[in-house]
């Protein structure tokens, strides 16, 4: 059977959740498909496009709005969804790869780039940082803390402030 690019989407980011980014090498993608390394890559050209085309179906659900606080959140819950969702958005972002037009958007929503700049570095450092809280729990090594779920909309309220005052 012939696998599509979706297929191919749809098994890397289920190794992504079954075993974190670091894991989420080519050939265990392959295998989850039962496909030699060979086949992905008739489909994607290397594994950084690959990337790119995880955090783009990662952050599909969000839809952003005139409210860019919903948005925010939104966009946490989406990243939230598979394991080290947010490290796969942060590394497209860093290396300008995927097709999302969530940074623009968001900057319309804001009424600024910087202001949207601002959100989306937060949103994304914060999420990171409560998916490795959540995994270090659930291993055992530290005890639970809502701490980080219940910051985040503050500190988004906090830099949208922020942006109102200086825009």
């Amino acid at each position: 059977m012939a696998h599509s690019l979706d297929d191919v989407i749809d098994a890397a980011l289920r190794v992504l959740d079954s075993f974190g980014l670091e894991f989420c090498s080519m050939r265990r993608i392959a295998s989850e498909l039962k496909v030699q390394p060979s086949a992905l890559y008739h489909h994607v050209e290397n594994k950084q496009t690959l990337l790119a085309l995880m955090a783009d179906r990662i952050i599909a659900p969000v839809e952003i709005t005139n409210d860019p606080r919903a948005s925010c959140l939104a966009l946490r819950e989406a990243m939230l969804q598979i394991r080290d969702g947010a490290e796969v958005v942060a590394t497209a972002r860093a290396f300008g790869l995927g097709a999302s037009d969530l940074p623009t958007a968001l900057a319309r929503s804001v009424g600024s780039d910087e202001g949207a700049q601002a959100l989306l570095l937060y949103v994304l450092g914060h999420t990171q940082a409560t998916q490795t809280h959540r995994q270090a729990v659930a291993a055992g090594v530290i005890a639970a803390d809502p701490t980080p779920d219940e910051t985040l909309a503050r500190g988004v309220d906090i830099i949208l402030a922020g942006s109102a005052a200086l825009a």
